[in-house]
């Protein structure tokens, strides 16, 4: 079987995303995952995966948005390669891909946060040509959202 990658649109591509995202995001419930992301989509929000030998193996939830400060972008809020499918150019296609989705919807860029802690995830960012521009600060404004 050949590598695709493809936009999650139904409710059956939408849940088998859900292992590979939970590895990133260990908070989320499956039950909860599928209706979570159908009013994410309501948002703006994209999810797409990789699959390769007929397994999901990388995911991408992604928007686009426009800055005054830069223009049209497409910001990603999760990136995900299986942990046990590790440095077999899975999160590199993926990459690519979104890049290419951002250059066709006319973004300036695409940009991503990535939490302090994610040492790994920062080398492949950094390989992959991508720069550090900013710091995110955040205030919390009541306790931790799960939901």
């Amino acid at each position: 079987m050949p590598t695709t990658i493809a936009l999650a649109t139904s409710d059956a591509d939408i849940a088998r995303c859900f292992t590979v995202m939970q590895q990133l995001r260990p908070h989320l419930v499956e039950s909860d995952f599928v209706p979570r992301v159908r009013r994410m989509q309501g948002e703006g929000f994209h999810l797409a995966f990789l699959m390769d030998a007929g397994a999901v193996r990388a995911v991408a939830g992604y928007r686009y948005y426009d800055k005054l400060f830069s223009g049209k972008n497409l910001y990603v809020d999760d990136l995900v390669s299986d942990s046990t499918q590790r440095s077999r150019g899975h999160g590199r296609a993926l990459l690519a891909w979104l890049a290419g989705q951002a250059r066709a919807q006319g973004c300036a860029q695409l940009e991503l946060d990535s939490g302090v802690q994610r040492f790994e995830a920062h080398r492949f960012y950094l390989r992959e040509r991508m720069h550090i521009s900013a710091y995110h600060f955040v205030i919390a404004l009541q306790p931790k959202c799960r939901g």
